[in-house]
């Protein structure tokens, strides 16, 4: 698949960036490059090749679910200026 200008000017509207023709230029280069390294990356034959979530075998270390931190909400509830059922009261602001 090869891009053209055409279609550099089609998705730099589509995001809505400004595009100079040198720009255009440089960049069809650029994605043409891309799309030809995807192109033969294509061809690679992957039928043997099992899907992996990583690209080493790798697990990720767990540590035990206990809680460390004490309980803070009754310190900070006795420092708010006012207080109902165990929530903070602030003024209204959104009318």
């Amino acid at each position: 698949m090869s891009i053209n200008q055409k279609d550099i000017q089609k998705i730099a509207h589509l995001a809505r960036i400004n595009v100079s023709e040198e720009e255009s230029r440089i960049l069809e280069t650029k994605l043409g490059s891309i799309m030809t390294m995807i192109d033969k990356m294509q061809e690679v034959n992957t039928d043997n090749v099992e899907p992996m979530s990583h690209a080493l075998e790798v697990t990720q270390p767990l540590r035990e679910d206990v809680v460390t931190e004490k309980d803070i909400r009754s310190n900070a509830l006795e420092l708010a200026p006012e207080v109902e059922q165990s929530t903070f009261i602030v003024p209204q602001v959104i009318e």
